[in-house]
C-alpha cells in the first residue's frame, strides 16, 4: 500500500503526539528523542514529527511511501522521463534505512520512499535528507 507522508516540525514533540494520537485514535509506531512517526491506515497516511522549536516553517517536506524498492525505482525512472530529475538518497534517515529518491518541486522537495529496517541511529545519508535532521 502506498500512502502521502506529511512530515513537520514542532515545538514541543510530546503535546503533538498527545494530540494527533487523540486526532488519529492511534498511538505513534515509532518513537525516539524529538521523533515520532505514525503509519495510519485510515486515512492511509505517514505523519513523521520532528522537534524543532524554532522552526521556520511548520511544513518539514512531504513524501510518498511505497511498498516496495522496486516502486521506488520505477518512479525514479518515471520521474527522469519526465524531466524532473530525481536524485538517488537512499540510505539511513529518521531511523530507519530507505531506498530513496527526491525530486525538488517549485514548493519543496518530495521524497518517495521504502523503509528497508529500522535503525537505532537517525542517520543523515544526504543533502536533501539533512533536510529532515
Amino acid at each position: 500500500m502506498s500512502r502521502v507522508q506529511l512530515a513537520l516540525n514542532v515545538p514541543d514533540i510530546e503535546e503533538a503526539v498527545t494530540f494527533y494520537s487523540k486526532l488519529f485514535g492511534a498511538e505513534p509506531d515509532k518513537r525516539q528523542p524529538g521523533y515520532a512517526n505514525f503509519a495510519l491506515v485510515d486515512p492511509p497516511l505517514k505523519l513523521v514529527l520532528f522537534e524543532k522549536a524554532d522552526a521556520a516553517s511548520r511544513l518539514n517536506h512531504l513524501g510518498v511511501e511505497v511498498p516496495s524498492s522496486e516502486e521506488v525505482a520505477a518512479h525514479h525512472a518515471r520521474l527522469s522521463a519526465a524531466g524532473l530529475a530525481p536524485v538517488d538518497e537512499s540510505g539511513t534517515c529518521c531511523y530507519a534505512t530507505q531506498d530513496k529518491v527526491w525530486v525538488d518541486g517549485p514548493d519543496g522537495a518530495w521524497e518517495i520512499y521504502t523503509v528497508l529496517e529500522d535503525s537505532d541511529t537517525f542517520g543523515c545519508a544526504s543533502e536533501h535528507t539533512s533536510r529532515c535532521c
